[in-house]
């Protein structure tokens, strides 16, 4: 019945859905070519490639940070599993063109269909893969069912619930239970998570694997986004705001402009999460008569910026390895979701992020325990805490050390994962 409904509903609920989608897809980088494949719809030199990935393991991801994971496990995979092909999903151009670029050999990519029944079989009749391995938090009925009815063993890796979700999924149990029930596996991040899996669904297959972003490596042949390009060669200390939200712009501007007083060698660097909002974001900066450069327009101004809004894709690390204090966004200025605090931590900066990550509870505590991260209980505590790191270089060097060894620690998450995957697919070979 829930299946029947939503089947019902879907072609409303896509009229709401398909203005964002053109507006994303106008206004967003990132590979388009292909971009036919979310329609179910497949060149004739699309489904001759694919022909040499039938049995490969379909990797569904959403957008950066989900292909970044994906890419990591499969590189995990095919060392302890040289035989494996694979397929990456993505949802967002921005993802598939990261996977695109950074794909191994034996994986293709393609974007993962819209969930209306007849695309999903189109794709699955073009891939048929061995199984289907979901990211975190994608819950497409008509993928997982059309899976289950074609016997194709399907896992939730790297699973999570946030305390919002849990209120929604458990609220809507009757729905969601019988979908989640639907998985061979849950593979989820902590117990805690795994706690709320099986209050909403008592019958899944729930089990505890880590948090595969813990086991994430910075990129072979790191280089640093090269800042004198546009903060001039005189010395500076770099303040990124990374993946930032509405209000956290403004809020970072102005603690810069409070710090700069007293620190005239800093300098800030603003990572958008969402890169088409680099306009918006220069706006901000110019509004508080400070000069800024976009990273998309140039790379390389004829005289030193104060601020450079990074509206690119797929450079993070480069901008983490530039810094020396990293604040992590969707977590001041009301929001407190937060977004992975590991990046910086693998390449030992010190981070400083809000009091509450809901998202990263059990990332952020790893931390705190540790004395790898920096909290503010409020905004109006931001730039004292700021001022006290850009003071003392000793301090920051801990702090980020810290850090590094604290990830560390919880790495494994990958090995339990594969382990687990090669389980559900050994009976059937």
């Amino acid at each position: 019945m829930g299946l029947f409904l939503y089947n019902l509903l879907l072609p409303v609920g896509f009229l709401f859905f398909l203005p964002g989608l053109i507006w994303k897809y106008r206004h967003r980088g990132g590979w388009k070519s292909t971009f036919s494949e979310r329609f179910g719809r497949f060149s004739p030199e699309r489904l001759r490639e694919l022909e040499n990935f039938r049995g490969a393991i379909w990797i569904h991801a959403v957008s950066v940070g989900e292909t970044v994971l994906a890419l990591a496990l499969i590189e995990s995979y095919r060392k302890l599993h040289p035989q494996r092909r694979f397929v990456i999903s993505t949802t967002t151009t921005t993802g598939q063109e990261l996977a695109r670029n950074k794909c191994p050999e034996d994986t293709a990519v393609i974007f993962c269909p819209i969930d209306f029944r007849f695309m999903v079989r189109r794709t699955f009749d073009a891939v048929r893969p061995s199984m289907l391995a979901i990211f975190e938090t994608e819950l497409w009925p008509n993928l997982i069912n059309e899976a289950r009815r074609r016997k194709i063993p399907t896992a939730l890796i790297n699973g999570r619930m946030s305390d919002h979700s849990f209120r929604g999924y458990f609220r809507l149990r009757c729905f969601f239970a019988p979908l989640l029930e639907k998985f061979d596996l849950i593979s989820v991040q902590s117990e805690a998570d795994a706690a709320r899996y099986r209050a909403v669904a008592p019958h899944g297959c729930v089990a505890v694997s880590g948090n595969l972003k813990f086991d994430q490596s910075p990129p072979e042949n790191l280089r640093p986004v090269e800042l004198s390009d546009y903060f001039g060669s005189a010395p500076r200390t770099v303040l990124l705001g990374a993946s930032t939200h509405p209000g956290e712009e403004e809020l970072l501007t102005q603690s810069f402009l409070r710090l700069r007083e007293k620190h005239p060698d800093l300098k800030l660097v603003l990572v958008p999460r969402h890169a088409e909002r680099g306009v918006a974001v220069a706006e901000i900066v110019r509004d508080n008569r400070l000069v800024c450069a976009r990273r998309s327009e140039c790379v390389a101004t004829d005289s030193p910026v104060d601020v450079l809004v990074a509206d690119t894709t797929g450079e993070m690390f480069r901008f983490l390895a530039a810094a020396d204090i990293v604040v992590m966004g969707k977590s001041l200025a009301g929001q407190d979701e937060g977004h992975n605090p590991i990046e910086p931590a693998l390449l030992d900066k010190p981070i400083v992020t809000g009091a509450v990550l809901r998202n990263f509870r059990f990332v952020q505590q790893v931390l705190l325990d540790a004395g790898g991260i920096v909290t503010v209980p409020d905004d109006s505590a931001l730039t004292g805490i700021l001022d006290d790191l850009i003071s003392d270089p000793e301090k920051r060097k801990k702090i980020g050390e810290n850090a590094g060894r604290a990830i560390g620690v919880h790495r494994g998450a990958a090995a339990k994962t594969i382990a687990a995957l090669e389980k559900l697919l050994a009976p059937r070979e």
